[in-house]
């Protein structure tokens, strides 16, 4: 909305399976692909190469684009079913690790093997599956974004990345995601989401996924960052799990909880849904820290306890709780 007027010269570029190289005019050329039989008859040009099927064990490269630029909006979908036996990774300027390591689900909030509809700023999941990211993606010389088949099964990948080319400022920052699981979660009974090393960089979101397995309200543990200098104590200590992801008082309206979706946060997830304080209920949960990032110089770790109730008032680690996030942030390293 700030930038849309702006007539700056930057140029638009879109890679997908109808375009692999999102080169100008490159797109609809394809004389073989996915769409092949559908468009006997109609000839080139008309949704011949529309997906690719990604064999078991196999990775494909979804882009591979010369810089600069700044990826602007990734949509992608596949079979629902194997959301998770995805790993969606992204390298910028050909660092040798990926800044980006993370289920495929789960980059997208959904970790669990139910679809979740999102509505929010930086991630979209529309009906029937359709993964859509608006993170933006920065990078100098190099973007190379590529997905491995981790199922027994070959599935269809539909896909697109748009991009533009453009300038960027010294201080761009690349982002990073990864992804850590707690199964059980041990004790103490505290998942460590993320450690950085360096900087200076932006925290910028979390996603968490979480099984308590226990019976009761399962989310009075606190969410910590942990900034540059801190040891044993954070700088930023919040109140509660529902606190951090906007709720309040166990997400309990009237007997139930709710699921909710907003620009920056949400629990759009309950499963099943319609009851409550289940041990074996699941819930998906995100929260971007667009208006309000967590900035550090050179180092950030941030964790999340799993907390109950005793039937005396007191506190009830959960150390059998599942566990998994998926952390999101800004970096000036590739």
């Amino acid at each position: 909305m700030q930038e849309i007027w702006q007539l700056d010269g930057r140029r638009t570029r879109s890679v997908s399976a109808e375009n692999p190289t999102g080169e100008p005019g490159g797109g609809g050329r394809a004389i073989s692909g996915t769409g092949a039989f559908a468009a006997a008859g109609l000839g080139r040009g008309w949704k011949v190469s529309p997906s690719i099927d990604l064999p078991p064990g196999e990775t494909a490269t979804l882009a591979d684009i010369s810089g600069p630029g700044v990826i602007r909006h990734l949509w992608l979908t596949t079979d629902r079913a194997l959301l998770r036996d995805f790993t969606l990774q992204m390298y910028w300027d050909d660092a040798p690790e990926p800044a980006v390591a993370v289920p495929l689900g789960d980059f997208f909030c959904n970790g669990w093997d139910h679809l979740a509809l999102i509505n929010s700023a930086m991630v979209v999941v529309a009906p029937a599956g359709g993964l859509n990211s608006y993170w933006p993606m920065p990078f100098h010389t190099r973007a190379l974004i590529t997905l491995h088949n981790g199922a027994e099964r070959t599935a269809p990948v539909y896909y697109q990345i748009t991009y533009l080319e453009e300038e960027l400022p010294g201080a761009a920052g690349y982002l990073h995601a990864r992804w850590r699981c707690s199964d059980p979660l041990g004790t103490p009974a505290e998942h460590p989401i993320v450690e950085i090393d360096g900087g200076p960089g932006r925290y910028a979101g979390t996603y968490l996924a979480v099984q308590p397995r226990a019976a009761g309200w399962w989310g009075e543990g606190e969410l910590k960052f942990y900034l540059d200098d801190d040891t044993e104590f954070p700088t930023l200590c919040g109140t509660g799990t529902e606190d951090y992801f906007g709720g309040a008082w166990n997400f309990d309206l009237d007997g139930a909880y709710r699921p909710y979706s907003t620009p920056y946060l949400g629990m759009p997830q309950v499963l099943p849904p319609h009851r409550i304080y289940e041990p074996h209920q699941r819930f998906g949960m995100y929260r971007w820290h667009i208006p309000d990032p967590v900035c550090f110089e050179y180092g950030l770790r941030a964790t999340v306890q799993a907390l109950g109730w005793r039937e005396d008032g007191h506190y009830l680690p959960l150390d059998q709780a599942y566990v998994a996030s998926t952390a999101l942030w800004y970096h000036l390293l590739p």
